[in-house]
């Protein structure tokens, strides 16, 4: 399970980074909140832990910002304990709320019921055009027969079936996949990318996965424009 903590408090952060790490979680940390909503805007995580006292942006305003675009689970907490503070972030849209000092164990057992309330909501089936995707049961199938894949290339696949339509970049998928920073001296994305493409878009006509030059990749159904050009007069 993959978690963002935007914490300020360097000690916070730690602590609850290493003691999170140690039960199994990938965390990531920022320590500011113009960092954690770029972090939280390009990275998929499961769920968030937002402080509200932050440099640069204040929690309110990233998780405000944040829901304009997704709607990752997200655990506020404060040191405050004010009525109009909990009303205030429950409105911006966050999912709960903790007020500092806190139990680890307390924190450690609502990011799993946030986690198991999220999971339970998304979809398991996912369809893009004459692409079939069981994320339960890790299989795919294409125009009725079923693909050979990795798991990284399942992976691979889930992740931009999840984002249809959205441009992705090496970096992200380097993360997301791998969970590696990416390293401009290595083509592991792009040898993945080429095996993928190989498997869900050689033997058929349409094609799903498209390469979008110096941005990344986007797995999307182009029938419509392919057929407006072949529709148009010859110039």
């Amino acid at each position: 399970m993959k978690l963002l903590i935007v914490e300020d408090e360097a000690k916070t952060a730690d602590y609850l980074r290493d003691g999170l790490a140690e039960q199994g979680w990938s965390v990531d940390v920022a320590r500011d909140g113009n960092s954690g909503l770029h972090l939280a805007r390009e990275f998929d995580y499961d769920v968030i832990v937002l402080d509200v006292m932050l440099p640069g942006l204040d929690g309110f305003s990233v998780l405000r910002e944040l829901r304009l675009r997704k709607q990752t689970p997200v655990i506020m907490l404060t040191a405050r304990d004010r009525i109009d503070d909990r009303v205030h972030g429950l409105g911006a849209g966050a999912d709960d709320y903790l007020v500092k000092p806190f139990s680890f164990i307390e924190l450690l057992a609502r990011l799993q019921a946030l986690v198991r309330r999220g999971r339970q909501q998304e979809s398991t089936e996912l369809n893009i055009g004459d692409l079939q995707i069981n994320l339960l049961a890790r299989r795919a199938f294409r125009d009725g027969n079923r693909l050979d894949l990795t798991g990284k290339e399942f992976a691979l696949l889930a992740l931009l079936a999840q984002r249809r339509g959205q441009i992705l970049s090496k970096t992200v998928i380097a993360a997301q996949v791998w969970d590696i920073n990416f390293d401009s001296n290595t083509n592991v994305v792009e040898v993945a990318i080429k095996r993928l493409r190989a498997k869900i878009d050689g033997p058929f006509r349409n094609k799903l996965l498209h390469t979008v030059r110096g941005m990344g990749y986007v797995l999307e159904t182009r029938e419509d424009e392919d057929a407006a050009a072949n529709a148009r007069p010859p110039a």
